[in-house]
């Protein structure tokens, strides 16, 4: 096992409901647990009122598990009651049994929302921008996967992973301030000769003053 180097002051925290570590003492199955929080950190940094996820969000690689553990996670957790399975013909998606939660899974079963049901359940192209979003940012809303496929079209992909480092190590976690580092290296230029270090300190050049309608916006 690799030893985890700890956590860091600039990523973020997903809040954890309290009657959740109630319910730790009764959770004996470590497929169920894993499921509920991934559930948690997935549906908190969706934005819109369609919070929910499809078995295929529920990505194997990323928790670990094989598709069979995932599906009896989430048998289990339905089963308990922290989250809830609702179904509209052939779409089902899984709801935290939250009030929003309640109230966004009977929507859904009685026919609403399904177009942003049906662009959620597309299977989604793992391109490079998709994993760095999930992994510096947070997960995936229809809207923002619509901009990153822009995003795909209009910059190169080589520089993704240096504008997603930079938004980082200066603790702004957000895409439109990442979308303003490439579309100024597209309008001015972009050094390519530059090693990791130069990366970092190059982030200092991404003044405030520049960038200060990015910093505080999702």
């Amino acid at each position: 096992m690799d030893k985890f180097s700890g956590f860091t002051s600039s990523e973020t925290f997903t809040q954890l409901p309290d009657s959740l570590i109630h319910l730790l003492k009764e959770i004996d199955d470590v497929s169920e647990l894993k499921v509920t929080l991934y559930a948690i950190w997935r549906i908190e940094h969706i934005e819109g009122h369609f919070r929910a996820m499809c078995e295929t969000d529920f990505e194997t690689e990323s928790l670990g598990m094989s598709l069979n553990d995932i599906q009896t996670g989430l048998r289990k957790s339905v089963e308990r009651g922290t989250m809830l399975r609702s179904q509209h013909e052939a779409d089902v998606f899984y709801f935290l049994n939250s009030p929003r939660g309640r109230l966004a899974a009977e929507a859904f079963a009685k026919g609403n929302w399904r177009e942003s049901a049906r662009i959620m359940s597309e299977p989604r192209s793992k391109s490079n921008i998709f994993k760095l979003y999930e992994e510096n940012i947070g997960a995936l809303t229809p809207l923002l996967s619509d901009m990153l496929r822009e995003a795909e079209k209009n910059y190169p992909s080589a520089w993704f992973e240096e504008a997603f480092e930079i938004a980082v190590s200066r603790n702004i976690r957000n895409w439109k301030y990442v979308e303003a580092i490439l579309t100024r290296w597209k309008e001015k230029g972009k050094d390519e000769r530059k090693d990791q270090q130069d990366i970092i300190k190059d982030a200092d050049r991404y003044t405030d003053s520049e960038f200060s309608e990015f910093i505080n916006r999702d």
